[in-house]
């Protein structure tokens, strides 16, 4: 049973991979837009760069504030170590 989901799983993978479809990252619109701009010594360029990081950062956040939130929700609280006082031998 664990396998069939481990080949579900696969499966659902290799499928996402293969009905990728390359993308242009701007419309023609925009890159020329930037291009004219920044040749001419516009700041359009620089709020563009600034956009594309701020949407770049904002799924790192909220992956580290799931990440935060988990941490302080099940870290473990009073643990006690019961160790022996008797030196180790490893031999």
């Amino acid at each position: 049973m664990k396998n069939i989901k481990y080949a579900y799983l696969l499966l659902a993978f290799g499928l996402m991979l293969l009905g990728t479809v390359p993308a242009k990252a701007q419309c023609a619109m925009c890159s020329a837009t930037v291009e004219t701009s920044s040749n001419d010594g516009s700041k359009k360029a620089n709020g563009l760069n600034n956009g594309i990081f701020f949407l770049l950062a904002a799924p790192y956040l909220a992956v580290a504030a799931v990440g935060v939130v988990w941490y302080k929700k099940y870290r473990r609280k009073n643990v006690e170590l019961n160790m022996r006082n008797q030196k180790l031998n490893l031999n």
